[in-house]
């Protein structure tokens, strides 16, 4: 293998057999050197090599001898989406935030742009994936948009069962509309999720874990409806824009996804379903106590929901409301 090979993350989660987010781990804390081109992070061949070589003994190979914990070798601070640098900033710890919508993105700039000295990170992952990996102690703030088909709650039945013997808080971030995609004109004549096991129906579906997939998965069993029954389920797509391009496409008549996708991709028709919560989830630990109050400053800044409605209308009466806390 060349020396000036690289890789990218999934490429080293492959190899190491570990998940996307573990590798951001490492990365993030300098255990597995790493570097941007363009929006993509990359390691080299011969910074993996040493990373396995040394990784049984425990000791960093970029960490100094004694065992004393050294600065990352990689470039300045290790950010999932390029953020801009603000002056007079004062470095401080890294957070990583989990989620897949936009207003993480903006969430994330604003705290950037705080008195806050933390660093974020920006992770993208399917609500119960974020879920998991704040489990796993992996991100530090998580967005999850889950529905308990029985009860008709978001998000609290899935956050209680995850996270036992953890202390958290739930905040209210937005709520918005998701439905179906259809093709422009809806052809074939989609309203409701008994349209799905129609004959020439063709469903294009979420990946595991995702919020849209298991609204469909509680629906489906709501009302019955076996999964196997229905044409295209086991194809799968990773974000909402990707389920609306492909029906945009006509590869497919219908997918699953929230409102916004549908105003930015031409040739996509969107039936509302649900008004669905989107909440964070932070960890209360005594280093998130700064965190949790910025957080809650930011959400409930006109700065931040002007932005956010700029984007999209979504419904930000709620935002910054603390949910549940243990």
């Amino acid at each position: 293998m060349s020396e000036n090979t690289s890789y990218t993350t999934e490429e080293i989660a492959r190899l190491l057999k570990i998940s996307k987010l573990k590798v951001y781990d490492l990365i993030k804390k300098g255990e597995l050197p790493s570097y941007r081109v363009g929006k993509q992070m990359r390691v080299d061949h011969s910074d993996l090599e040493a990373y396995k070589q040394h990784s049984r003994s425990g000791v960093s190979p970029f960490s100094p001898p004694g065992g004393s914990k050294a600065e990352p070798v990689s470039p300045p601070p290790f950010q999932f989406t390029q953020m801009p640098s603000y002056t007079g900033k004062t470095a401080g710890a890294n957070i990583v935030i989990t989620g897949q919508d936009i207003s993480l993105d903006i969430l994330a700039t604003h705290l950037e742009r705080s008195e806050s000295p933390v660093r974020p990170l920006r992770s993208y992952a399917g609500s119960l994936d974020s879920l998991i990996a704040m489990y796993y102690g992996e991100s530090d703030i998580v967005s999850t948009h889950l529905l308990e088909g029985d009860s008709g709650e978001y998000n609290l039945p899935y956050i209680r069962r995850l996270l036992v013997g953890f202390s958290y808080v739930v905040i209210h971030m937005l709520t918005r509309s998701a439905g179906f995609y259809v093709q422009k004109g809806n052809p074939k004549g989609i309203r409701d999720w008994s349209d799905l096991q129609k004959n020439g129906i063709t469903l294009i579906n979420r990946e595991r874990g995702a919020g849209a997939r298991v609204l469909l998965d509680e629906q489906l069993r709501l009302h019955g409806i076996h999964a196997a029954g229905i044409s295209g389920y086991a194809a799968e797509e990773n974000s909402h824009f990707a389920v609306a391009g492909r029906v945009a496409r006509r590869e497919a008549d219908v997918g699953i996804g929230t409102e916004k996708a549908a105003k930015i991709i031409d040739g996509v028709d969107f039936i509302p379903l649900v008004q669905e919560r989107y909440d964070l989830v932070i960890l209360k630990k005594p280093e998130h106590e700064a965190l949790i109050r910025t957080v809650l400053d930011i959400l409930r800044s006109p700065a931040f929901q002007n932005e956010l409605s700029s984007i999209h209308p979504y419904d930000l009466s709620e935002s910054g409301t603390i949910i549940y806390e243990t």
